[in-house]
C-alpha cells in the first residue's frame, strides 16, 4: 500500500484559455458569458501575480469548461418546459459576494 497521492489531473494547455474564449464567443450566451469570463480571468492573472502559482488560471478555465460542457443539458431542461421555480437563489444559500 503506498501513501502517495492519486494522480492529479494534467494542467490546461497554455492556450487553453484562449480556446475556451474562441468557444464561449461563438456560444448563443456570448453577451453575458464572455464578459464574465474575462472578469474572472483577470481576477485569476491578479490571484495569480501575488500567490506565483497558475492555480487560480487552471480553477477558471476548468470551471468555464465545466459550464460550457453543461450549457445542452441546461438548454434542454429549460426547453422541455420543466419547473424550476422550487430553485434556492443562489445569493441566499451563500450570502452575498464580493
Amino acid at each position: 500500500m503506498s501513501a502517495q497521492p492519486e494522480e492529479a489531473p494534467a494542467p490546461p494547455a497554455p492556450a487553453a484559455a484562449a480556446h475556451l474564449l474562441q468557444q464561449l464567443r461563438a456560444d448563443h450566451r456570448a453577451g453575458t458569458w464572455v464578459p464574465a469570463f474575462q472578469q474572472d480571468w483577470t481576477r485569476a492573472l491578479d490571484d495569480a501575480r501575488h500567490s506565483y502559482s497558475l492555480a487560480p488560471l487552471h480553477n477558471v478555465v476548468d470551471t468555464w469548461r465545466a459550464r460550457l460542457a453543461a450549457a445542452p443539458a441546461v438548454d434542454a431542461f429549460l426547453a422541455g418546459g420543466c419547473d424550476d421555480s422550487d430553485g434556492e437563489d443562489l445569493d441566499q444559500v451563500l450570502g452575498a459576494r464580493p
